[in-house]
């Protein structure tokens, strides 16, 4: 029979080995990833870029919004029991600053539409007094359902256009920008990095750069655009899914 806790050490240097093969492997797909990009990670130290993160000042959209009072408001909407509320809502994206549901769209003539007081856009943070923050868009659909027999529903909203501003700082070529993308859409994000520190958003799809549609461009063209951009990179973007029902690639299913 073992000493007490001899059991517990070997877990915890199962954990250690684990936790140590896991930072090995993404140190060497780092520097690989890198070496495809024709830099060697001799030249760019994570101290370097560490250093660098520090200096750079967070930019992101939502705390321009959030900040201003006008635009956190309480919103009453009055509507018959057994209607729907009439609207399409959409993740607002892995890396905004709460994450909950945007509203996407409004059905004609439905209650949400009819009252003139929500705007495609719009973050709704609770409903009659139940947080969406942090909830899986399944959950928040299933609240907003969940209203149709009620005559009279309370939103809290943040007030924020349906485009989404980034700006990004990148000194030179060396420093990566942090984020992937396929076909226009922002697929991943490096924690962490100028691109999460600029505001850029999982799930967003790119409308902009630099002041350059890319609504049209080529996947190729977008991330030779971006691979080669230095100093201050201003992007445009909106969640994907919003992005295909404003150009009718998608239908709206209203709840």
């Amino acid at each position: 029979m073992g000493a007490p806790g001899s059991s517990a050490s070997r877990r915890n240097s199962g954990a250690q080995l684990i936790a140590q093969s896991i930072g090995q492997a993404f140190s060497v797909a780092y520097q690989e990833f890198l070496r495809a990009n024709g830099i060697n990670p001799e030249d760019l130290s994570q101290k370097e870029y560490s250093n660098l993160l520090n200096t750079q000042d967070m930019y992101n959209d939502d705390l321009i919004h959030f900040s201003k009072s006008e635009n956190c408001k309480d919103v009453f909407i009055e509507k018959q029991k057994g209607e729907i509320l009439g609207v399409v809502i959409v993740e607002s994206g892995w890396g905004s600053i709460l994450p909950t549901v945007i509203i996407a769209n409004m059905m004609h003539g439905g209650p949400a539409e009819k009252s003139g007081k929500l705007n495609i856009g719009d973050q709704i943070m609770s409903i009659n007094g139940t947080s969406l923050v942090g909830l899986p868009l399944s959950t928040c659909q299933s609240i907003i359902k969940g209203l149709k027999n009620q005559a009279r529903v309370k939103l809290n909203i943040v007030r924020c256009p349906p485009v989404t501003t980034v700006l990004i700082r990148r000194p030179d070529l060396r420093y990566q920008l942090g984020f992937s993308v396929q076909n226009g859409i922002i697929c991943s994000l490096m924690r962490g990095g100028i691109a999460e520190r600029g505001g850029v958003r999982v799930g967003h799809r790119i409308i902009e750069i630099n002041g350059q549609s890319v609504v049209a461009t080529p996947h190729e063209k977008i991330v030779h655009i971006l691979s080669n951009a230095v100093g201050e990179i201003h992007m445009k973007t909106m969640p994907a899914a919003m992005y295909r029902l404003l150009t009718a690639q998608e239908q709206p299913v209203y709840i």
